[in-house]
């Protein structure tokens, strides 16, 4: 009997166990991608796109003959619940903060034999964030961010992109909604928007493009951000994905836009 050497045969339900793994230089164990999946660019272009993010080809994936389905989200409860009724090796991870999304990446790392390199990219990307602690702690003035997931309703930061904020420079509002696991649970108002008086307005509308037009008519002129023009958009890839990208690309840009 041969001695297992992690799966080989790995389908990524969403997009950042296949940056993880390519991260690892352990992307030859991929076998099925996401649509969603922008990095590495080249992923796309090398393997078949199988699913979406709450489903998927059922056949698709069962002719891939994985040895590992892995995703993100209680989203995907229904379609891993399918995946395991079919037989399929179904691995859903649930991250929703920074030292998670670490422990994530180390753990990934584990299944797939290499540990000591996983251990060398957790610490990479923990000076990444020291660093930008550093930099941004000698700041006399730290502004107020929404940050809009999605517009209607209206969704607040999740618990690390709230982190990335801080970490970044900025004071990341309706942080105490951004610890609910649920989306739910981080809706807020627009009164509760306006009465928060936010300097800054990041928005990273999940699926779709960030519509600046229908948040001024939706918010109204008062607010200090968009008095200044202090509203960004980022891409759903750097900021909503968690994994190596928001860590490192998504963390830039807050950086940037938060001086």
């Amino acid at each position: 009997m041969n001695i297992p050497n992690g799966p080989q045969r790995i389908v990524c339900l969403t997009e950042e166990p296949t940056e993880i793994l390519y991260a690892l230089g352990e992307e030859h164990r991929i076998v099925g991608i996401t649509a969603y999946t922008e990095r590495p660019p080249e992923a796309k272009r090398r393997f078949p796109i199988v699913s979406s993010f709450i489903g998927g080809s059922l056949q698709r994936i069962q002719a891939l003959n994985p040895d590992l389905v892995v995703g993100f989200s209680d989203v995907q409860a229904d379609y891993a619940r399918t995946l395991i009724y079919a037989g399929l090796p179904v691995l859903i991870f649930n991250q929703r903060s920074i030292e998670e999304i670490l422990g994530v990446v180390q753990t990934l790392s584990n299944l797939v034999g290499a540990q000591e390199r996983g251990r060398q990219l957790v610490e990479r990307y923990v000076r990444g964030l020291d660093a930008a602690r550093q930099r941004t702690a000698r700041r006399t003035h730290r502004p107020r961010v929404y940050f809009e997931e999605w517009n209607e309703p209206m969704i607040s930061a999740i618990r690390w992109v709230s982190e990335l904020i801080e970490i970044a420079g900025g004071e990341a509002l309706f942080r105490e909604k951004s610890l609910s696991a649920a989306s739910k649970g981080r809706v807020v108002t627009v009164d509760e928007v306006r009465a928060a008086a936010p300097d800054v307005i990041l928005a990273s509308w999940c699926g779709n493009p960030f519509d600046e037009r229908e948040l001024r008519e939706r918010l109204g002129p008062e607010i200090p951000a968009l008095l200044s023009g202090r509203v960004h958009a980022l891409p759903p890839e750097v900021i909503l994905q968690p994994g190596p990208a928001c860590l490192t690309d998504g963390l830039a840009l807050l950086e940037r836009w938060l001086v």
